[in-house]
């Protein structure tokens, strides 16, 4: 197994299991302080709203070696120790998001091409009160009760196995919001199906915009 640097390990490992109402956990303070500095400044600059895929952006310094960490077999087999389950044979889907419109974070489970979800936030405050903020729900359309909301701040890790009632999702922001996905999913036809739609998706937005 490789070292990993730039992920705090225990701080995942110490992230508690939740099963109610579905298989999540959510950690914090899972990059490593001495990193943080170097993560923010290499950031990518993206000025497209929504989810980019990893070859869309220039990665570069240590962000690049945290996607490359988030990727890797090695952490795989960490979260998949965590959820009782195999993610190291499971192809690995990556996305970066800086900016959100008001459109996302409608309630949903994820479909079933997906095995996990990870999200990794790296905003350094975050002052809305509820906007942005992504739930644990309980059904398809109540934002309210939640089980858990997340702080989408830096180093804060919330990963889920999906489910047909992994219900989440948040109430509506528009602004920076920084978050890296990584989706394990079931086999490498759905990782290219993925990413041709997410390419098709962001093509259509530089010709029509919103």
């Amino acid at each position: 197994m490789s070292a990993l640097s730039i992920l705090d390990i225990s701080a995942v490992r110490a992230a508690p299991v939740s099963r109610e109402p579905y298989a999540y956990t959510l950690g914090s303070n899972v990059l490593n302080p001495e990193a943080i500095d170097d993560i923010r400044r290499d950031f990518p600059d993206i000025a497209k709203p929504g989810y980019l895929t990893v070859d869309e952006v220039a990665l570069k310094g240590r962000f690049k070696a945290l996607i490359d960490e988030l990727e890797s077999d090695a952490f795989s087999e960490i979260l998949g120790e965590k959820f009782g389950i195999d993610l190291v044979s499971c192809p690995r889907l990556t996305t970066i998001m800086r900016r959100s419109q008001l459109k996302y974070g409608s309630i949903h489970t994820d479909g079933p091409s997906k095995v996990l979800t990870l999200l990794v936030y790296m905003n350094d405050a975050w002052d809305a009160p509820a906007a942005g903020r992504l739930r644990v729900l309980y059904d398809g359309r109540n934002y309210e009760p939640f089980a858990v909301e997340v702080p989408p701040t830096m180093g804060t890790m919330f990963a889920f196995l999906r489910a047909d009632n992994s219900w989440h999702g948040h109430e509506p922001f528009e602004g920076e919001r920084r978050v890296v996905q990584v989706a394990w999913l079931k086999d490498a036809s759905e990782l290219e199906r993925k990413r041709k739609r997410n390419r098709t998706a962001q093509f259509l937005k530089g010709i029509f915009g919103r």
